[in-house]
């Protein structure tokens, strides 16, 4: 299997149409290494989250190509394109999106359900994932009762679930104070370098960058040169 785990070719991505048009991307050229945490940044509106939705095959380019592990995206069905979300993708939303009427290990029992894993061997899976995140004293509490970043290992627990091999996070530090993001970040620092996983990290947080392989910065739908971490300090 190839080393590169997201490959993105010429892709733009157009809302609207006629007058009204508006490029959120413009012909964005960018790999994505297993064993590599790259972070996007720039200001609000910059596309950051519209190249991470399209990495994770939520939204489609409207022009250029986007493959995984070697798949191209644009050559899938709906239903091989979901497949390979559920398969290979993992995503950490912002906003945490839990089911509040389901405990911990139940949040991760749906994802795995999802994938087709049920039982005995799910119920396994999902108190691994909740032990790898420091959370398997919590399994039976509901979303409610968590601290805020409680709930943001749950999510990244849920997203692992699967063993996807990309992790995708909108803002995974941007609701949690310092102590709390570097314990989030030193987790997903570990997922990439010890478990081999291209993580891909949207932030404006500066308190952040050093965990970075490569920063990446978008202004107006386009690509700038990648930068080290100092660099972006």
């Amino acid at each position: 299997m190839t080393d590169v785990a997201i490959s993105i070719r010429g892709v733009s991505k157009a809302f609207g149409a006629g007058d009204n048009v508006h490029y959120a991307l413009r012909n964005i050229d960018l790999d994505i290494r297993h064993r590599e945490i790259l972070m996007l940044m720039g200001p609000s509106g910059s596309g950051k989250t519209t190249l991470l939705s399209i990495m994770g095959g939520i939204l489609t380019p409207t022009s250029g190509d986007i493959a995984v592990d070697g798949v191209s995206m644009s050559k899938l069905s709906q239903r091989q394109l979901a497949q390979v979300r559920l398969s290979s993708i993992g995503f950490i939303f912002q906003e945490y999106n839990l089911f509040p009427t389901l405990d911990c290990i139940g949040n991760l029992l749906v994802a795995l359900d999802l994938r087709g894993i049920r039982g005995t061997k799910a119920k396994a899976i999902a108190m691994q994932r909740l032990e790898d995140v420091g959370m398997s004293d919590k399994a039976a509490e509901y979303p409610a009762k968590l601290s805020g970043g409680q709930k943001q290992r749950l999510a990244i627990a849920r997203a692992l679930a699967g063993d996807p091999r990309v992790l995708l996070a909108d803002e995974p530090t941007a609701a949690l104070d310092s102590e709390n993001g570097l314990r989030i970040m030193a987790l997903l620092q570990a997922l990439a370098r010890e478990h081999g996983r291209a993580v891909v990290i949207v932030t404006h947080d500066n308190r952040i960058t050093r965990f970075a392989d490569r920063v990446v910065r978008i202004e107006d739908g386009r690509l700038h040169t990648a930068r080290t971490p100092e660099e972006a300090s």
